[in-house]
């Protein structure tokens, strides 16, 4: 998020009365709610915007209540710490509250699906949906004080998306036509759309469709949901998608179901791929830890949805060239 200011940076300097002690508490939990980094005891800092400095006023004026002293002032980094420590700061804060998120959504996967299968009591169903809602005000909370776009936050929305998908109700088959009834020869030349922030589901599934159904397929990022396709659009890993998770598949699975892709190579593929993406060990393959590690390092390294794709299509050339070489025997 760029600075409202010239000057980057708001710092809070507060010494708080010995009593009531509750009071420390209340102010370090507003702190914390506001996003604020502490850079010493009582010294907390925010980016220099118009709502920082409105929240910070808020604190002060409660400081000042309860017997208090506060001051506020707008600051440059000249020594020591530079902005880009500072900006780090607040990224890992916002790191470590996305990785709790993550847990807790894999744990209520866990615990509502304790098998594979979909068929869930509307009871269960009810119970799961009113939980993922709960979380994903979390996330809108988080992200509110996201100031530099943490890179755990595309991995919870995926996490989200394929709870939310895990959780729908089976469509009726004839919803799946799309995607059962389409040949390759039906589907080259189009643009293929799917959510931005781009994973280890749609980098392979992109890949996939490049290598081996439309190679000379556009790929479109947008939003998750609200996105209607124009004429000759495909959607895959998304809401309403024409090729998306469909019960224990991911989309990997369903585009290769959908148009007959036996290869063993990429059948290999499709295993590391589910595993990494439904946060599971179906398949267990040896090679699925050091792919998930790689691709994570890639997102970190590549915020850009294009240059994700074009890194992971290189990950994925190289790791279903092994699959293919591995199955020949072929060595060096």
């Amino acid at each position: 998020m760029a600075s409202a200011s010239p000057i980057p940076w708001l710092v809070l300097i507060h010494q708080l009365p010995p009593k009531p002690s509750y009071l420390r508490v209340k102010i370090w939990r507003r702190l914390q709610d506001l996003g604020a980094i502490a850079l010493k005891n009582s010294v907390y800092v925010l980016p220099n915007t118009n709502t920082a400095r409105e929240d910070f006023e808020w604190v002060l004026q409660e400081i000042d209540k309860d017997g208090g002293e506060a001051s506020l002032c707008e600051a440059r980094l000249i020594d020591g710490l530079t902005d880009e420590d500072l900006r780090a700061l607040f990224s890992r804060a916002r790191e470590a509250d996305y990785r709790a998120l993550s847990a807790e959504i894999r744990q209520l996967a866990h615990a509502t699906f304790t098998s594979r299968s979909r068929n869930l009591s509307e009871e269960s169903r009810a119970r799961a949906i009113a939980a993922l809602a709960r979380l994903r005000k979390r996330v809108a909370q988080i992200a509110e004080i996201d100031f530099f776009s943490a890179q755990g936050r595309p991995t919870v929305d995926g996490l989200i998306f394929g709870l939310e998908q895990r959780l729908a109700p089976a469509r009726p088959s004839t919803a799946r036509a799309p995607s059962s009834a389409l040949a390759i020869g039906d589907v080259t030349q189009r643009t293929w759309v799917t959510r931005k922030g781009i994973h280890i589901d749609r980098i392979g599934s992109a890949w996939l469709v490049e290598k081996f159904i439309d190679p000379q397929a556009r790929f479109k990022f947008v939003p998750a949901r609200g996105y209607t396709p124009a004429v000759r659009e495909l959607r895959f890993d998304m809401f309403d998608a024409e090729f998306t998770h469909d019960g224990d598949l991911c989309t990997f699975e369903v585009l290769l179901r959908a148009f007959d892709l036996n290869d063993a190579a990429l059948q290999a593929v499709a295993e590391v791929v589910h595993d990494i993406d439904l946060k599971e060990a179906k398949f267990d393959r040896e090679e699925t830890t050091g792919f998930d590690h790689l691709i994570v390092g890639m997102a970190w390294r590549c915020a850009d949805d294009d240059a994700r794709l074009e890194h992971g299509t290189i990950l994925f050339d190289a790791l279903y060239t092994y699959f293919q070489r591995r199955k020949s025997g072929a060595k060096g």
